[in-house]
């Protein structure tokens, strides 16, 4: 999709009445949050895969916050 297009679609979300636009924030919103669950889950099963459990991610997180 070209430039030109998405700002077009931007105008046109723009111009939505107040109503239609929370609708459409709101679909979007879900939108985005299963296309986030789905992802997730994928990144799960290759981690898994991999040998990478919850702990071994918090170990990680602590290291990179603690430096260490």
């Amino acid at each position: 999709m070209s430039r030109a297009a998405v700002e077009d679609i931007l105008d046109r979300i723009k111009q939505l009445p107040d109503d239609d636009r929370r609708l459409f924030d709101e679909l979007l919103a879900r939108q985005e949050d299963r296309e986030w669950r789905e992802e997730a889950g994928k990144a799960r099963k290759i981690a898994k895969s991999r040998g990478i459990d919850q702990a071994a991610v918090d170990r990680a997180v602590r290291a990179v916050r603690h430096g260490g």
